[in-house]
Protein backbone atom coordinates (compact mmCIF):
# COMPACT_ATOMS: atom_id res chain seq x y z
CA UNK A 1 0.00 0.00 0.00
CA UNK A 2 1.33 3.30 -0.89
CA UNK A 3 3.24 5.51 1.65
CA UNK A 4 1.20 8.41 0.00
CA UNK A 5 -1.96 7.18 1.20
CA UNK A 6 -1.16 6.56 4.73
CA UNK A 7 0.45 10.17 4.82
CA UNK A 8 -3.14 11.40 3.47
CA UNK A 9 -5.10 9.36 6.37
CA UNK A 10 -2.53 10.80 9.04
CA UNK A 11 -2.67 14.68 7.70
CA UNK A 12 -6.30 14.48 7.05
CA UNK A 13 -7.29 13.03 10.92
CA UNK A 14 -4.78 15.80 12.16
CA UNK A 15 -7.33 18.66 10.36
CA UNK A 16 -9.92 16.41 11.60
CA UNK A 17 -9.08 16.37 15.37
CA UNK A 18 -8.36 19.78 15.51
CA UNK A 19 -12.38 20.59 14.28
CA UNK A 20 -13.25 17.89 16.86
CA UNK A 21 -11.11 19.58 19.77
CA UNK A 22 -12.66 22.45 19.22
CA UNK A 23 -16.44 21.39 18.83
CA UNK A 24 -16.01 19.78 22.13
CA UNK A 25 -14.25 22.78 23.96
CA UNK A 26 -10.87 23.48 23.21
CA UNK A 27 -9.66 26.79 22.47
CA UNK A 28 -5.77 26.32 21.49
CA UNK A 29 -4.51 27.54 18.57
CA UNK A 30 -8.87 28.37 17.43
CA UNK A 31 -7.81 32.26 16.49
CA UNK A 32 -5.90 30.69 13.74
CA UNK A 33 -8.64 30.01 12.22
CA UNK A 34 -10.01 33.18 12.17
CA UNK A 35 -11.71 35.52 14.44
CA UNK A 36 -14.71 34.72 13.06
CA UNK A 37 -14.48 31.03 14.38
CA UNK A 38 -13.96 32.53 17.97
CA UNK A 39 -16.58 34.68 17.84
CA UNK A 40 -19.32 31.78 16.64
CA UNK A 41 -17.99 29.82 19.50
CA UNK A 42 -18.42 32.19 21.85
CA UNK A 43 -21.88 33.80 20.57
CA UNK A 44 -23.28 30.33 19.11
CA UNK A 45 -21.64 27.62 21.33
CA UNK A 46 -24.73 24.87 20.29
CA UNK A 47 -24.44 25.76 16.66
CA UNK A 48 -20.20 26.24 16.80
CA UNK A 49 -20.60 22.88 18.28
CA UNK A 50 -22.51 21.08 15.54
CA UNK A 51 -20.86 22.68 13.07
CA UNK A 52 -17.25 21.61 14.24
CA UNK A 53 -18.41 18.06 15.23
CA UNK A 54 -19.88 17.74 11.63
CA UNK A 55 -17.12 19.21 9.78
CA UNK A 56 -14.58 16.91 12.28
CA UNK A 57 -16.25 13.98 11.14
CA UNK A 58 -16.75 15.03 7.22
CA UNK A 59 -13.14 15.24 7.58
CA UNK A 60 -12.07 11.72 9.24
CA UNK A 61 -14.46 10.22 6.44
CA UNK A 62 -12.12 11.92 3.70
CA UNK A 63 -8.98 11.10 5.84
CA UNK A 64 -9.83 7.41 5.86
CA UNK A 65 -12.17 6.24 3.20
CA UNK A 66 -9.41 6.40 0.23
CA UNK A 67 -6.93 4.14 2.19
CA UNK A 68 -9.55 1.47 3.64
CA UNK A 69 -11.57 1.25 0.37
CA UNK A 70 -7.84 0.89 -1.83
CA UNK A 71 -7.49 -2.14 1.07
CA UNK A 72 -10.57 -3.94 0.47
CA UNK A 73 -12.04 -2.61 3.75
CA UNK A 74 -15.15 -0.99 2.11
CA UNK A 75 -16.80 -1.56 -0.76
CA UNK A 76 -17.36 0.80 -4.10
CA UNK A 77 -13.61 0.95 -4.78
CA UNK A 78 -14.50 2.47 -8.24
CA UNK A 79 -16.94 5.72 -6.54
CA UNK A 80 -14.34 5.90 -3.50
CA UNK A 81 -11.72 6.62 -6.18
CA UNK A 82 -13.88 8.52 -8.36
CA UNK A 83 -14.48 10.81 -5.12
CA UNK A 84 -10.90 10.90 -4.24
CA UNK A 85 -10.16 11.82 -7.33
CA UNK A 86 -12.24 15.42 -7.22
CA UNK A 87 -11.25 15.72 -3.67
CA UNK A 88 -7.10 15.22 -3.66
CA UNK A 89 -6.71 17.93 -6.10
CA UNK A 90 -9.50 20.05 -5.04
CA UNK A 91 -7.93 20.11 -1.67
CA UNK A 92 -4.41 20.92 -3.15
CA UNK A 93 -5.68 24.12 -4.75
CA UNK A 94 -7.77 25.19 -1.84
CA UNK A 95 -4.85 24.79 0.03
CA UNK A 96 -2.48 26.54 -2.09
CA UNK A 97 -4.53 29.29 -3.29
CA UNK A 98 -5.58 30.29 0.16
CA UNK A 99 -2.31 30.38 1.62
CA UNK A 100 -0.69 32.37 -1.23
CA UNK A 101 -3.44 35.10 -0.39
CA UNK A 102 -3.23 35.37 3.23
CA UNK A 103 0.53 35.37 2.84
CA UNK A 104 0.07 38.05 0.09
CA UNK A 105 -1.87 40.28 3.17
CA UNK A 106 0.24 39.50 5.46
CA UNK A 107 3.38 40.83 3.07
CA UNK A 108 1.50 43.56 2.37
CA UNK A 109 1.03 42.83 -1.21
CA UNK A 110 -3.02 42.74 -1.38
CA UNK A 111 -3.58 46.30 -0.06
CA UNK A 112 -5.63 45.05 2.48
CA UNK A 113 -5.26 45.54 5.65
CA UNK A 114 -4.34 42.51 8.40
CA UNK A 115 -7.10 43.29 10.65
CA UNK A 116 -7.07 39.21 11.83
CA UNK A 117 -3.16 38.59 12.16
CA UNK A 118 -3.85 35.52 14.04
CA UNK A 119 -6.41 34.14 11.99
CA UNK A 120 -3.75 34.90 8.22
CA UNK A 121 -1.15 33.42 9.86
CA UNK A 122 -3.06 30.37 10.58
CA UNK A 123 -4.17 30.11 6.88
CA UNK A 124 -1.38 31.07 5.74
CA UNK A 125 1.66 28.19 7.83
CA UNK A 126 -0.88 25.84 9.07
CA UNK A 127 -4.61 24.64 8.02
CA UNK A 128 -4.03 25.62 4.52
CA UNK A 129 -0.58 23.93 3.62
CA UNK A 130 -2.22 21.45 6.02
CA UNK A 131 -4.92 20.98 3.33
CA UNK A 132 -2.76 21.52 0.39
CA UNK A 133 -0.35 18.40 1.59
CA UNK A 134 -3.31 15.95 2.61
CA UNK A 135 -4.49 16.52 -1.33
CA UNK A 136 -1.25 16.21 -2.51
CA UNK A 137 -0.37 12.27 -0.71
CA UNK A 138 -4.09 11.77 -1.71
CA UNK A 139 -3.74 12.52 -5.52
CA UNK A 140 0.03 10.42 -4.95
CA UNK A 141 -1.36 7.95 -3.67
CA UNK A 142 -4.70 7.59 -6.24
CA UNK A 143 -1.78 7.81 -8.61
CA UNK A 144 0.10 4.94 -7.03
CA UNK A 145 -2.95 2.56 -7.15
CA UNK A 146 -4.00 3.24 -10.74
CA UNK A 147 -2.99 0.23 -12.10
CA UNK A 148 -4.52 -2.41 -9.23
CA UNK A 149 -7.68 -3.07 -11.14
CA UNK A 150 -8.48 -7.06 -11.07
CA UNK A 151 -6.24 -7.67 -7.82
CA UNK A 152 -7.25 -8.18 -4.18
CA UNK A 153 -6.27 -5.78 -1.57
CA UNK A 154 -2.78 -7.01 -1.07
CA UNK A 155 -1.83 -6.56 -4.90
CA UNK A 156 -2.42 -10.14 -5.69
CA UNK A 157 -3.68 -11.14 -9.19
CA UNK A 158 -7.33 -12.10 -8.70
Amino acid sequence: MPVALWVAAVVGTVHGAWSLYWAFGGRALLDTVGQWAVQAVDDEPALAFAVLLGVGILKLLAAWIPLLSERGHLPGRPLWRLVAWVGGPALVLYGLLNAAVAGAVLLGWTGTPADDRPGLIGHALIWDPMFAVWGAALTLGLVATRNRRGRDPAGRSL
